[in-house]
């Protein structure tokens, strides 16, 4: 028996990867974070599978769950959204799983994040704009932040900023990053990025406040950074013409000279 955590993606139910789909098509026993995991996604689970949603459930609960399949010799699949590595809390219950020695493994899914780059249609690391995004939130109910990583911490760097959890702050959001973006730092504010009723309000960090949508109060990832509207950058040296790289090298001379795909 083993409980498989699967990232379900941001929302369309055809982004999820084909080892999840598989998985869930395997596992007599689907448990999901019902909030967040579009119900078709759970088209995917077999006849008469026991799927139940943890949406209203606490840890020792969903755990209980778990032992109970465990104790038939039932695998399950455990999802969440978005991907399992930022704010799933798979965490807590590996460390659970560890300690009654109930195997697992963990599928990967599509972050939030990378869907939303996706409909806006942009790159979030341009050459010469930015090199480095940054993953992060504001203080929650259910989260403090530790002591060093703070907005204006982050925004030192100048990198992009992928800010989630954090739309009902957006006003101390603007206010932390103001002094280092300036005010006309391009925003963007992808609402349940992916589901049908996908919503993308472009800003500035100026305007923000103003043009936001006030019924939008959560899953919304906000985007900052100049990237989001750089058009003035420099292109990568991979695909210029003269880069010397293992795949076209420029001369005899060259370290690659007579390389070939299949050398090691």
């Amino acid at each position: 028996m083993t409980v498989h955590f699967i990232g379900a993606g941001p929302g369309a139910p055809d982004l999820l990867t084909l080892r999840g789909r598989d998985l869930i098509a395997a596992c007599p026993v689907c448990l999901y974070a019902g909030s967040l995991v579009p119900e078709a996604v759970l088209a995917h689970c077999p006849d008469r599978a026991r799927i139940v949603n943890t949406a209203s459930m606490d840890l020792d609960a969903i755990i209980a769950e778990v032992q109970s399949a465990h104790a038939a010799g039932q695998d399950v699949a455990r999802l969440h959204s978005g991907d399992l590595s930022v704010w799933s809390a798979m965490g807590e219950q590996l460390r659970r799983l560890k300690a009654l020695q109930i195997p697992f493994t963990v599928t990967p899914g599509v972050p939030s994040f990378a869907a939303a780059a996706a409909a806006l249609g942009a790159e979030l690391t341009l050459p010469g704009v930015a090199q480095s995004v940054v993953l992060t939130r504001t203080p929650g109910r259910a989260s403090s932040m530790p002591a060093g990583e703070t907005l204006a911490n982050f925004a030192a760097t100048g990198a992009t900023l992928a800010i989630h959890l954090s739309i009902v702050n957006i006003k101390q959001v603007v206010t932390d990053l103001t002094p280092a973006y300036g005010a006309d730092c391009p925003v963007a504010v992808i609402y349940r990025v992916s589901w049908p009723d996908q919503r993308i309000q472009r800003a500035t960090l100026g305007t923000v406040e103003q043009v936001l949508d006030p019924d939008i109060k959560r899953t919304a990832l906000i985007l900052v950074g100049p990237v989001l509207e750089a058009s003035d950058f420099a292109e990568s040296c991979l695909y210029a013409a003269d880069y010397d790289r293992r795949y076209r090298p420029q001369s005899a001379e060259s370290p690659w000279a007579g390389w070939s795909h299949g050398d090691d």
